[in-house]
Order: C-alpha cells, then structure tokens, then sequence
C-alpha cells in the first residue's frame, strides 16, 4: 500500500470529492489546482496524471473491501451468518467512504492499460467471492434463488447504492443500517 505524503493526500481527497461531483472526465488539473489552491504546474510535482489519482483511488478502496471482507468472515461460519457479516462489511466501507464509493463505482471506466484490466479481474474477484458465500448456503439448503449471477448483482447493487443517500448524521448508524439491509437480503433469499 502506497504510503502518501500530507499534500497527496490533500490532493487526493480533493480529487476524489471533484470526479465525484463533477466526473472524472469533465475535471481538469486546472480545477483540481485551483480546488487545492495551487498553480496547476506545481500540482505536477505532487502527481503525474489525473489516471494516477484516478487509479490511486480506486484500488485502494478494492483493498478496503477486500480487507474488510477477510477480516469479517470466519470459515466455520453458517451461510446466513457469512453472508451478514459479509453485508456488514461491504457497507461499513461504503459509508466510510462515501465519496471515493462513488467514484469508484462509476469512474473506474477511465482507468488505462493495464489498471483497466487489473480492476475488472479485481471486480470479477470480488463478485466470485460472493458468488461462493450464496453457493454455500444453496449447498445448505438455507438460500434459495433461481441464477446466482443475478442474484449476487442484485445484492451488491442494492449495496453499492448506499454511497448515493447515506447521511452519516442522519437517522441510521452504519451499524443500525448495516443490520436492516443484511436481514432484508438474508429474509429474500432465504
């Protein structure tokens, strides 16, 4: 994991906040320079390209949902229990970063070769892991469900979409919310 300097960082946060509002595309360097409150040259000595900041942000979230996965599952848990903390964990990321969510959900399109590549084997990982999680409890006869694809698809978009109306300071902790979509999806597919 890249270790950023204060200013990166800055930078970073800032970027991730302007592709959010405005898109990846449609932000320019000279935006992002002003929004930081420096000369658009002098934002070179900091970062290459906005697809650095760009790429920066979005496999560093892969890691966060990767990570939060590893740390939430146990492998002697039951299916439903799996697939709540499993549900926990993709939220809690989400609503930690509400933001960079958004941007990774939709301007990871903008990545090059190879980032591009390297992010939908990414994706396809991350989907497969769930995939499993739904396999097991059809194999437990506690999940019922007539395609797994849509039924993962359904799950993580129902998921993905909290970065779009989650208010940190509204009426649901992440906990509270965590545990209301994890036993309407588990109640479904069950």
């Amino acid at each position: 994991m890249e270790i950023l300097t204060e200013k990166k960082a800055r930078i970073t946060d800032i970027a991730t906040r302007l592709f959010r509002e405005k898109g990846y595309a449609a932000t320019s360097m000279r935006d992002l320079a002003q929004a930081v409150g420096i000369e658009a040259a002098s934002l070179y000595s900091h970062v290459k390209s906005k697809e650095e900041i760009l790429s920066r942000i979005c496999f560093s979230l892969a890691d966060a949902f990767f990570e939060a996965q590893h740390h939430a599952l146990q492998p002697d848990d039951a299916a439903p229990a799996a697939l709540r903390k499993a549900v926990e964990a993709h939220v809690g990321v989400v609503a930690a970063h509400l933001s960079a969510s958004g941007v990774f959900l939709h301007e990871w399109r903008h990545l090059s070769e190879p980032s591009l590549s390297r992010f939908r084997e990414l994706r396809q990982q991350y989907e497969n892991h769930w995939l499993m999680l739904l396999r097991r409890g059809k194999e437990e006869g506690v999940f019922h469900y007539e395609d797994e694809a849509i039924a993962v698809r359904h799950i993580l978009s129902a998921l993905n979409w909290i970065y779009d109306w989650y208010k940190p300071n509204g009426r649901y902790s992440v906990e509270q919310l965590s545990a209301h979509i994890s036993k309407l999806i588990i109640q479904g597919i069950q």
